[in-house]
């Protein structure tokens, strides 16, 4: 069992613009050319903090419409928030706050041995490192910059150093790059 923040970023370093918008994303690549299948099959619950719920919420329908479903997965997910935030039809949808290590134990427990996916955004995948409960960052870096936007991962790591598990070219758009965390 891992706990793992799996995402993508821009070249330099940003997950979303400004705006929270993923626009600049759909165009590069084809998600079935990358590890996301064998990545999601592995994936036995969710975190999520309230930007990426959010999105989440305004493309539902979107989403819907690809997946038959307005809300795509069946795992329990935990979204942090300190507002009230709608809940999404179907989905097994657990709002919290506060600290992520209790909400970890919770959700190891819930996954029944597979892996936890911190599905965004970087500051929540910062806490779930500053608690010392991540291993693995899987990232596809995109053949973009943005300029400026919500960062891929608000936190220095410098000592020790993530470690270069894999390289792997994905079409023209994306390098994928998974890192152990020490």
């Amino acid at each position: 069992m891992k706990t793992q923040y799996y995402t993508a970023t821009s070249l330099d370093g940003f997950i979303a613009t400004e705006v929270d918008s993923l626009d600049w994303l759909f165009p590069l690549g084809d998600i079935n050319d990358t590890s996301y299948s064998a990545f999601f099959a592995e994936v036995g619950a969710l975190a999520m903090g309230s930007t990426t719920y959010e999105w989440m919420l305004r493309h539902s329908q979107k989403v819907a419409e690809e997946t038959g479903l307005a809300w795509p997965y069946t795992q329990p997910t935990w979204v942090f928030s300190s507002r009230k935030l709608p809940s999404i039809e179907g989905g097994d949808i657990r709002f919290v706050q506060g600290s992520v290590a209790p909400v970890h134990a919770e959700m190891v427990r819930a996954a029944g041995g597979k892996n936890l996916w911190i599905v965004g955004g970087g500051d929540l995948a910062g806490q779930f490192h500053d608690a010392g409960l991540l291993d693995e960052i899987l990232v596809q870096v995109g053949s973009v910059t943005l300029g400026s936007g919500k960062p891929l991962f608000p936190r220095r790591i410098t000592n020790p150093p993530l470690e270069l598990v894999s390289v792997r070219q994905v079409g023209t758009g994306f390098a994928e790059l998974c890192y152990r965390v020490p």
